[in-house]
């Protein structure tokens, strides 16, 4: 692309970097900017800036967060002792818009994948293996994709805690294999939670 300005062509190299956004769409993104009144353009600018410098994880759960402990691990309403595995916060979004888990979470950050060189200490293990030695949860949920780095980290999770007093379940097959939380609708979500099953069941006979 040839450009009449390099404002223009800064902003759409800087825009074209985020997933999914091309060129073409950068270039439509910048020139809407341009045409929206100045304040709406600032404010974006401020609450984007915000969002890096500002946001945190959860020291327990590790999702992300405006304090040290997010709102769903303070929430007294919650069910402390059941807590439900995820891959990152998307998943965390996607269950709590079923409205059908009152329990905690926690984020492990991404999934064990060797062919990108994410290993078990990439992830939040440690923290979990801590908060199932404290004794006070008694139920853990694995609600990660049903996708082979998904089966991995499960796998690899349940040798590492079979042995402590902890009911392992994970979420039914309501989720077809190869799906991603995230994308599936809330009501097979919501049953997929609510339908779970001893994690044991899951495994290959």
């Amino acid at each position: 692309m040839n450009f009449s300005s390099r404002k223009i062509e800064a902003a759409i190299e800087e825009i074209s970097r985020l997933p999914g956004i091309g060129k073409k769409t950068a270039l439509r993104l910048a020139l809407h900017l341009l045409r929206r009144p100045a304040d709406q353009t600032h404010r974006l600018a401020e609450r984007l800036l915000d969002l890096r410098d500002n946001t945190t994880f959860c020291s327990t759960c590790h999702t992300i967060s405006d304090t040290e402990e997010c709102s769903i691990c303070a929430s007294p309403k919650r069910d402390e002792t059941t807590v439900c595995v995820v891959e990152d916060i998307r998943d965390v979004m996607a269950i709590e818009n079923t409205g059908g888990y009152q329990g905690q979470y926690h984020v492990l950050g991404g999934l064990i994948s060797p062919m990108d060189g994410i290993g078990p200490g990439d992830l939040t293990i440690d923290s979990l293996l801590e908060r199932l030695k404290s004794g006070e949860v008694k139920e853990l949920i694995f609600a990660l994709n049903t996708t082979m780095e998904g089966d991995t980290t499960n796998f690899y999770l349940y040798r590492k805690v079979k042995d402590l007093d902890v009911r392992l379940t994970t979420i039914a097959r309501g989720i077809a294999v190869g799906d991603e939380l995230e994308f599936a609708d809330e009501v097979t979500l919501g049953r997929s939670i609510q339908h779970r099953i001893p994690y044991e069941q899951s495994l290959p006979k």
